[in-house]
């Protein structure tokens, strides 16, 4: 069987802020074309950062990246504006959503086709997202405002959808949205993987969610990357298991608590 070809590829970088705070300390990840990949961590692990580096959104927050490259097909991005990197195909959702809550549920989906010179196009891709997320198609033209978690989680993604991406990054798709919301949302997910080829790398802190969808996962913590593998590999080891999963014997420990423990640290290897 063939290997898939790595679409994104994050070699080292490190990303400062204030020209003084280090918050990515040599991070490495590739994501294979047509796949979902998945970085994990607790809160301030970096999860955020990382995909901030890639679709260029740091410098609003006096950040940079100081060391290392980013390349989509072999291209180095780094440097690129968030604008020209939509027009790659690259595109982020957000942590937080942020649909425009006085716009109606399609005004919002059709501020993300300002990219698409084509009517045609437009109409088309409204269309698909309509037929992915049926319930933005009931509520098109309520305030984004009034309508639920769930429901602008989806407008979010739908947004981006529009802009025709090949790779989008998605920040903490499940957060704030109830169980049965988050298995819908992951559901598209997967769909828009399978029947449009989108290729994803989403940072999640439900890891066993992530995990059940994603083909290859990255444990990030204090900024480093310290496990990767396979995604039902990474299920199914201990220490995940242990750590992130809550599933592992005796008294539930957390990370804080724990001085030392046996997992093996790329950085050490």
């Amino acid at each position: 069987m063939s290997t898939p070809t790595t679409v994104l590829n994050v070699n080292g970088i490190e990303v400062i802020y204030n020209h003084v705070i280090l918050v990515l300390k040599g991070v490495s990840l590739n994501v294979p074309d047509g796949k979902i990949a998945a970085i994990l961590g607790g809160n301030g692990a970096g999860k955020t950062t990382t995909l901030r580096a890639i679709s260029n959104l740091l410098r609003g927050e006096r950040g940079e990246v100081t060391k290392g490259s980013i390349e989509l097909r072999g291209e180095r991005i780094e440097n690129l504006s968030p604008a020209d990197l939509v027009q790659r195909g690259v595109v982020q959702v957000m942590e937080g959503r942020h649909c425009f809550a006085h716009l109606t549920i399609e005004e919002n989906l059709m501020t993300g086709s300002y990219t698409r010179k084509s009517k045609a196009e437009v109409a088309a891709n409204l269309e698909k997202v309509y037929t992915y997320f049926p319930r933005l198609k009931t509520r098109r033209t309520s305030q984004a405002a009034y309508t639920s978690g769930g429901e602008q989680q989806m407008c979010a993604i739908g947004r981006a959808l529009m802009t025709n991406p090949s790779v989008m990054l998605l920040d903490e798709p499940s957060m704030g949205l109830a169980p049965q919301i988050v298995e819908e949302v992951f559901e598209i997910v997967k769909d828009l993987n399978h029947k449009e080829k989108v290729t994803f790398l989403l940072a999640e802190q439900n890891t066993n969610m992530a995990l059940k969808y994603a083909d290859y996962g990255y444990i990030m913590e204090s900024g480093r990357i310290v496990m990767d593998g396979v995604a039902s590999e990474l299920r199914n080891n201990e220490d995940v298991k242990e750590f992130y999963l809550g599933m592992g014997g005796g008294e539930r420990k957390s990370f804080k608590d724990v001085k030392s423990y046996k997992r093996r640290k790329r950085w050490l290897a």
